[in-house]
């Protein structure tokens, strides 16, 4: 069972920035990753694999109030229902839901105490133990 895509466990990590094809020629340079573009809405996002399994991504900053920083996605079983709740403990949203063919249901948020948080809900899986 693949507990990453449970309600409430950390799934991917996530690294934003001004430049992420530079920063995936970085981690390629010192780690043991193999690089891949992949087209999203959001423009390109570029991916660290293992072999065929994808470990981390990198994509353009979003918004001008988001910090380079790496970042991680917590599973949610619906994204529209948890940044609600978010919003009612005080959450500010700074990414409004967006949905990505193949992938799910996201947004990005920063919690009462200023930390930024990206929550997900995942497309059903063919297989999700890899």
């Amino acid at each position: 069972m693949n507990t990453a895509l449970h309600h409430g466990a950390f799934s991917w990590s996530e690294l934003m920035t001004s430049d992420p094809k530079a920063a995936l020629e970085f981690y390629t340079g010192i780690l043991p990753w193999d690089g891949h573009t992949a087209d999203m809405p959001t423009g390109p996002y570029y991916m660290g694999m293992l072999g065929e399994r994808p470990v981390a991504g990198m994509m353009a900053l979003p918004e001008d109030n988001i910090p380079t920083a790496w970042g991680f996605y917590v599973t949610v079983d619906s994204v529209d229902e948890a940044l609600a709740k978010a919003e009612s403990l005080g959450a500010k949203r700074v990414m409004d839901p967006i949905d990505v063919p193949t992938v799910g249901r996201l947004c990005g948020f920063i919690d009462p105490q200023g930390a930024f948080v990206n929550i997900i809900t995942y497309e059903p899986m063919e297989n999700p133990d890899p």
